[in-house]
């Protein structure tokens, strides 16, 4: 009886390892060889030396790229859910008809090329652009603005390239929670106010973050936008890595820049889920 039951564990067993087999060698092929030769590069691109480390940790110029990287991907993280939010709540309330327009201007973005997006808003932001012109032309502003070529341009055009990830989410989950919870509690003598924040807002919140982790991690990598928008003064940890590859052919200190930025990035996800648990974030559920 013992053996029986023995033997039909290890059978589920290996079922369970043969299910699972795809998914383990797509996560192998696609996340740990790459990031395992990322790894090798980074100490034996010229012979085996941690010296790609060493300059990172002690020259202010990689130091000063990274903190300007997490920087920028902080503020599009918060002005994407500041704009995406009111827009997704939008679409959950509105007729089907109108919740059906506002989700078509959403992701409209991704019809376009983010180079074509990102070139027309230096466009519309540049010294004789659309925006300027509106300017002086209300007299808010007696001369033309600098709006690019700077991290105010890179921004901008950032959280709009971005502002679909977080908006997907937020509908997502917010498409989940019963209207007649609001009701419920206006019923209940609190006011509108008083009952989506104690109420909507807590429910919605595995979209917040999960929007919130899908914007932070693509701002952290982004390259075409911060190279055009920044105009070569806003440098990211992606032009740091392009550069070296491209003007300097040094593949060592390209990987561990992207070791380093890698293990910033796990470092705050690991710390973010034990404040928060990750199926919360990623789950869907409240």
């Amino acid at each position: 009886m013992a053996d029986a039951a023995t033997h039909h564990h290890r059978k589920d067993r290996a079922l369970m390892a043969l299910l699972m087999a795809p998914a383990i060698c797509i996560v192998l092929i696609l996340l740990v060889v790459p990031t395992s030769w990322l790894f090798w590069q980074s100490i034996y691109a010229n012979g085996f030396t941690f010296a790609n480390y060493e300059r990172i940790f002690t020259g202010s110029v990689y130091w000063h790229t990274f903190i300007l990287t997490f920087r920028i991907s902080v503020i599009v993280t918060l002005g994407a859910l500041l704009l995406g939010y009111p827009l997704a709540y939008a679409a959950c309330v509105l007729p089907r008809r109108l919740a059906t327009l506002v989700l078509v201007i959403a992701v409209l973005p991704f019809w376009t090329s983010v180079l074509v997006r990102t070139y027309a808003w230096l466009i519309l932001l540049s010294h004789n652009g659309i925006v300027n012109s509106l300017l002086t032309a209300s007299g808010l502003v007696d001369a033309p603005l600098k709006l690019v070529n700077n991290e105010f341009g890179t921004i901008i055009a950032t959280i709009h390239i971005l502002l679909p990830f977080m908006i997907l989410p937020l509908y997502s989950a917010m498409q989940k929670i019963p209207d007649d919870l609001m009701r419920a509690g206006t019923s209940l003598g609190g006011s509108p106010f008083y009952a989506f924040r104690r109420i909507y807002f807590p429910l919605s919140l595995s979209g917040v973050m999960a929007g919130s982790a899908l914007v932070f991690v693509l701002c952290l990598g982004f390259y075409i936008t911060p190279e055009l928008m920044g105009g070569g003064k806003t440098v990211m940890a992606s032009m740091v890595v392009s550069r070296n590859v491209e003007l300097f052919n040094d593949w060592g200190a390209a990987s561990a820049v992207s070791v380093v930025l890698l293990a910033f990035v796990l470092l705050i996800f690991y710390i973010a889920s034990r404040v928060v648990p990750v199926d919360r974030i990623f789950g869907g559920g409240s």
